[in-house]
């Protein structure tokens, strides 16, 4: 069987890699210069930057992947757990660390508020039944009503559906403890008080996994992925922009180059943004009406700031992944997440940079590697609101944006930055939308609501064209490293059990049937 697959981040290679593995006749079609989609590599005046994900857990899944060709991970990439997981900073500088070993949790959570730490273990516990009730659905396929139906006495005994924030605030009293510990739908695009409780299990993920840094960068497992799809016999071909997929009587014929040149194929997975597969390269003659995030609520989207110094900090307070928490919760996601999109009323701008909320990820404290010797890498991600249609980011903005991350930096964590930056790089919403071709620059696709999740969100496999599928962030089961691979191997089970001539189905879009095949 041909399978093409459109698009090369960590969706699409999982979903290569396995038809692949299975003996299918499968070529990668990547528009950048190299693989890796939102994990593309920066390199700079011999600085190396990861340009998108950077904490990865659940290291089985990427050991499944290279199991498919009797291999090990371990003979290509190497992982170094990491702990603390990440540090967190209050307004006055404390810090809270997210601990691998439990019992150390418990201590930091005592160690900031003493009256917290029952609290803190009954949030544990919540989150351990949440995961167990839920992680078997995150790599089956969510295409039946039923399914979903299934899940519901889950999510009502659990409390599930209710926001992370209040599951948080049920047991925790500190202020800053229920930022810190709610902050994880920041890590896929959502906002805390709106993504329910069953994506709490992240948290779980971390815990039993570990949280762990590739050693080269995230960009290390990329190459490794694409060495291993190579062996496997499939073909990557980069630099290659896809115009149109190809459909005749409801069914995949193959795909269609900018150059206007064809290529057949008997399914197509799509690693592009659902949105954009979609409208853009189906089109409304199958399926799509047009505008599908105009009744989707995107993810917010990113300023990401790459920095290259030419000296280290060994002193610094700052940790491999850290959280700075020091504006005020409500108004920093109002800036985000609370103007509606028909609003012509100006974005806020940024005051100061507690206005702002920050990741920062040093990965030279853990791999110097990533820069020349005796520097320092970093990037710093800016949460930032999607775009409205046409709109840009003045330039004065991005850049008032860029001065306050780098004075905030110097001020509290690393003294003399502004002074000893070598290299510099940004991208923010545009990047998102024009280069990544996300509707609207949202950085992670769709919001992780409710109603944007399991049979809501798009289909792994489409109801209306018989041989194409969906991966990647904006699919079942969501955004993150593991759900994007979990993704890519729903895609691959979907297809081996593929029934060539299926009829699509014939069916009216009700309110959830593909949340853009409306």
């Amino acid at each position: 069987m041909q399978a093409v697959v459109i698009g090369s981040g960590f969706g699409g290679l999982a979903a290569a890699i396995r038809l692949a593995a299975a003996g299918n006749d499968v070529v990668v079609l990547e528009q950048r210069d190299r693989i890796g989609g939102r994990a593309y590599l920066y390199e700079l005046d011999g600085f190396r930057f990861d340009g998108g994900p950077t904490v990865l857990t659940a290291p089985f899944m990427f050991e499944e992947l290279f199991a498919l060709a009797g291999e090990r991970l371990d003979d290509h990439v190497r992982l170094v757990p990491l702990d603390p997981f990440y540090r967190a900073f209050d307004a006055d500088g404390s810090r809270f660390d997210f601990h691998a070993d439990a019992a150390r949790m418990r201590e930091e959570v005592a160690r900031r508020s003493p009256a917290d730490e029952r609290g803190y273990e009954r949030l544990s516990r919540r989150i351990s039944r949440i995961f167990d009730a839920f992680y078997p659905y995150t790599e089956r396929p969510m295409m039946q009503v039923h399914v979903m139906l299934r899940m519901l006495p889950f999510l009502l005994r659990h409390r599930a559906a209710l926001g992370v924030q209040r599951l948080v605030d049920g047991c925790i009293r500190d202020p800053f403890l229920r930022r810190a510990l709610a902050f994880h739908p920041l890590l896929i695009g959502g906002h805390p008080a709106r993504t329910p409780a069953l994506y709490s299990l992240i948290v779980e993920f971390e815990r039993r996994w570990g949280v762990h840094y590739a050693v080269g960068g995230t960009a290390a497992i990329v190459d490794a992925l694409g060495a291993l799809l190579e062996r496997l016999g499939g073909r990557i071909r980069c630099g290659v922009e896809v115009e149109a997929i190809l459909v005749q009587d409801g069914r995949i014929t193959g795909i269609r180059l900018e150059d206007g040149s064809e290529l057949p194929a008997d399914v197509v997975v799509s690693n592009a943004d659902p949105g954009y597969t979609y409208d853009r390269l189906l089109g409304a003659a199958h399926g799509s009406t047009g505008g599908p995030l105009r009744s989707t609520k995107p993810s917010m989207s990113l300023h990401v700031l790459y920095f290259g110094a030419d000296r280290t900090w060994p002193d610094t307070p700052l940790a491999h992944h850290n959280l700075l928490l020091s504006g005020d919760s409500r108004r920093v996601l109002g800036r985000v997440f609370g103007r509606p999109r028909s609003s012509r009323t100006p974005r806020p701008e940024p005051v100061s940079a507690d206005d702002l909320f920050l990741y920062v990820h040093l990965p030279t404290r853990t791999d110097p590697s990533m820069a020349p010797e005796g520097c320092e890498a970093m990037y710093v991600l800016v949460a930032a609101p999607p775009l409205d249609d046409g709109e840009t980011v003045p330039e004065a903005s991005a850049r008032r944006i860029r001065d306050l991350v780098v004075d905030l930096l110097d001020r509290r964590y690393l003294p003399g930055l502004a002074t000893h930056l070598r290299v510099e790089h940004a991208i923010g919403p545009e990047h998102f939308r024009d280069v990544l071709n996300t509707p609207r620059g949202a950085a992670f696709s769709l919001q992780p609501t409710l109603f944007q999740s399991g049979w809501f969100r798009p289909h792994n496999r489409s109801p209306r064209v018989d041989g194409l599928y969906l991966v990647g962030a904006g699919t079942h089961p969501g955004a993150g490293i593991p759900a994007v691979l979990a993704s890519g191997k729903i895609a691959a089970d979907l297809i081996a059990r593929r029934r060539p001539g299926r009829r699509p189905a014939s069916r009216r879009p009700g309110p959830a049937i593909d949340a853009v095949s409306r």
